[in-house]
């Protein structure tokens, strides 16, 4: 077959060549895509440990399903929407893959989110977090499961106003997720009885802030909420700290995850609150399960909560391709995951509901202080913990179609 179609060179015949190759490929394998940022400012939040949780979750499900055997691919989408929508649809028209799992960065996240309801594939994000793909711009295809704006911004906008924290003012990462982020901590921030006396945006990626923390100093604000991510939220900390700002004035991270604690350092960090889902010091199944990422993961880090989501997702979509049958009608596979509730070592018991939010606890942590550490990553302690259905945004506030 492969002689005949090297000797015609009509455009129609190509193409039939190439759809039988695919659709022979989409019929041999299950693949799965993970797309985030291998080289940026979220690359050692998602990056490479995304890609291992992956692969780690295929082989502990055992490899196949629905039959089939399970491949995983992987690509940068460098923080570009162009390139981020481009690799999603190569992916989807040209190369087989199934299902697109974590993407950082909430501008990508709806496009794709957008294209995967389009070509009836499965979106599943770990590392995004707008609050809008279970809302305005939700899709029977999507699932968003590890944390999102709302549960972040809500929880420790609500936690802060009643430790005293009264006057805030933002740093906002100038793209969706930052307004987002700052959108939900406000709204929390003002019930909660606090004032909001002003922000300023910053762009992705800034690495002086000088003139974005006059304007805090300025503002008279207790609180200075940092609505960004990854290594924004590190350099923004530190500056401030090196600035002065936090003698007078108290820093929140709304998204101050795991990963950026070593570079801040416990002596700076000591005593900030965060809210998260996962913590590897869990229990005995987060323990096991870090110590074996560690061991595959290329700088030997421990796994974050993105990274646990991931793993956990990925079991669970297995789960319902093997339900459904297959995994290429993407509508179906959604439905299958819903209708089944989630099981894992890392998350423990929860469920999906209609607009595609995974529900599952949340943790408050408080950073270590230096001598409280016994280790590189024993960094945090759990002082309280939030119920799924108490933490994420009631379903009726959301304005997703599919919830009513």
């Amino acid at each position: 077959m492969g002689h005949v179609f090297s000797r015609l060179k009509t455009p129609l015949v190509a193409a039939a060549a190439v759809l039988l190759v695919s659709g022979a490929q989409a019929q041999e394998k299950v693949r799965i895509g993970i797309l985030n940022d291998q080289s940026g400012v979220f690359a050692t939040y998602q990056g490479i440990g995304s890609v291992v949780a992956a692969q780690m979750a295929v082989e502990d499900y055992g490899g196949k399903a629905a039959g089939k055997v399970v491949e995983v691919v992987a690509a940068d989408h460098q923080n570009k929407p162009d390139i981020g929508v481009g690799i999603a649809r190569r992916w989807y028209e040209n190369e087989s893959v199934d299902a697109i799992f974590d993407l950082p960065n909430s501008a990508i996240a709806l496009a794709v989110a957008g294209i995967s309801e389009q070509k009836n594939k499965v979106f599943i994000g770990s590392g995004a977090g707008t609050v809008l793909l279970t809302g305005a711009k939700c899709t029977p295809n999507t699932v968003h499961w590890t944390y999102d704006t709302y549960a972040y911004g809500h929880g420790l906008g609500k936690a802060v106003v009643a430790k005293g924290g009264k006057k805030w003012f933002f740093l906002t990462a100038d793209y969706a997720f930052g307004h987002d982020l700052e959108k939900q901590a406000m709204e929390a921030v003002k019930a909660a009885g606090g004032e909001v006396v002003g922000a300023v945006r910053h762009p992705l990626g800034t690495a002086d802030y000088a003139s974005f923390l006059l304007q805090a100093q300025g503002s008279g604000a207790d609180i200075v909420g940092i609505a960004n991510a990854g290594d924004d939220t590190i350099t923004s900390m530190k500056q401030a700290a090196e600035f002065g700002l936090t003698q007078k004035q108290k820093l929140v991270g709304l998204i101050l995850g795991m990963n950026g604690l070593p570079a801040l350092t416990l002596k700076a960090a000591q005593g900030a609150q965060i809210m998260n889902p996962f913590y590897w010091d869990l229990n005995d199944g987060t323990r096991s399960f870090a110590k074996r990422f560690s061991e595959r993961h290329p700088q030997k880090n421990y796994p974050n909560d993105m990274q646990a989501g991931v793993y956990a997702s990925v079991i669970h979509y297995l789960k319902a391709v093997d339900k459904a049958g297959g995994a290429t009608d993407g509508k179906a596979v959604v439905e299958a995951m819903k209708a089944m509730p989630t099981d894992d070592p890392l998350f423990g018991k929860g469920f999906i509901r209609a607009n595609g939010r995974k529900i599952h606890p949340l943790y408050l942590l408080e950073v270590k202080k230096p001598d409280e550490s016994q280790s590189k990553w024993d960094l945090l302690k759990v002082v309280g913990t939030i119920k799924g259905e108490d933490a994420f945004r009631p379903e009726k506030d959301g304005g997703c179609p599919l919830s009513k």
